[in-house]
């Protein structure tokens, strides 16, 4: 997953895409998600004016940056404002809020003080917080995501999530940890309480995405990872606009810095579906449902990074290598830009 920070910290990526042209909130005509070569993607250090600026002069078509002001330390920061200047920066560019409808996350505004996290032997408080991160970041615990308190949270109610990012000027949201519904204990938890867990994902998709379209008609949905979603359920072509996958040649560990070992370059040696031959033959129904795909790999050495570009394009995806960090503008970007084109 791409959600890698705690507290005030946010994040960054680049790469390439394409949906329909739309009018966005003040943001003149909205350039068609097909048309998209290139995009970055930033969570961390977002508040600083700096970094903003850096994006909006950049060259990318597309943009996807952490909204910032529902972190409980961040609540001041002008989102706003943010987003208007992404769009001013570049023409018709496309701006997408990461947010992440599988997992509560302890830093957000929602997260109320009587709350506890969950250990590994036991939910948290409010009971839909079920587990700690699978993947060790802190901070983030996944879900029992179709609980009506956790889906007014983030979608349905008033203030939720996907409200305050539509708001703000977004063009659409762009979905971390949709996976949850795969994950051994909420499918565990899920079956206690019989619920179709594939099902039930696709019905949250579809509420994020009625929610977001009652205040931009034309509103996107980007979902990441979860490839084998559309298989347990074919509705999900009409909840999503596009897929983003993560790993698909190299990987990175946890919680590395930029440079440093396990940044990136760790090959997938997968035998199985999640192979990257079994993950290009999945993307294939992505596309032939007209989803762009856009692929996220993480690499350090430059050979790597051309690898993964040619095998990318090769296929008629839209690709990213950046480090797993995910805190900077890659030094490697897509072909078609240069280094300073994202500076």
């Amino acid at each position: 997953m791409l959600k890698r920070f705690a507290a005030a910290h946010l994040v960054l990526l680049a790469s390439w895409v394409g949906t329909s042209a739309a009018q966005a909130p003040g943001a003149g005509v909205r350039m068609a998600l097909k048309d998209v070569r290139t995009f970055m993607y930033q969570l961390q250090e977002i508040e600083k004016p700096a970094a903003v600026e850096a994006l909006a002069r950049s060259k990318y078509d597309l943009l996807v940056v952490e909204p910032t002001g529902t972190i409980r330390d961040q609540k001041g920061f002008d989102t706003r404002a943010m987003v208007a200047r992404l769009h001013a920066g570049k023409p018709g560019r496309i701006v997408l809020a990461y947010v992440n409808p599988g997992q509560a996350e302890s830093y957000r505004s929602y997260w109320k003080a009587d709350w506890r996290a969950p250990t590994k032997g036991a939910k948290g408080s409010p009971d839909f917080i079920l587990i700690p991160d699978p993947d060790g970041w802190s901070d983030n615990y996944t879900v029992a995501f179709w609980d009506p308190r956790w889906q007014a949270i983030f979608a349905s109610g008033p203030e939720s999530e996907v409200r305050a990012a539509m708001a703000a000027g977004f063009d659409g949201v762009y979905l971390d940890w949709i996976d949850a519904y795969d994950e051994g204990r909420v499918v565990a938890e899920a079956k206690r309480q019989n619920v179709d867990p594939a099902r039930a994902m696709v019905d949250f998709l579809l509420l994020i995405r009625k929610t977001a379209r009652e205040i931009n008609p034309e509103a996107l949905v980007v979902q990441q990872n979860a490839i084998e979603l559309i298989d347990a359920d074919p509705r999900l072509v009409n909840a999503i606009d596009g897929l983003g996958v993560e790993d698909t040649w190299f990987g990175g560990k946890a919680n590395a810095k930029w440079g440093a070992k396990g940044a990136g370059d760790v090959p997938n040696r997968y035998e199985d579906e999640s192979s990257t031959a079994g993950r290009l033959k999945q993307y294939e129904k992505f596309v032939a449902a007209k989803k762009p795909v856009f692929t996220i790999d993480y690499c350090v050495k430059a050979e790597n990074a051309a690898k993964v570009y040619s095998e990318a394009v090769r296929r008629g995806l839209v690709p990213l290598v950046t480090q797993v960090s995910l805190d900077r503008m890659t030094s490697t970007p897509p072909p078609g830009l240069k280094a300073e084109d994202g500076r």
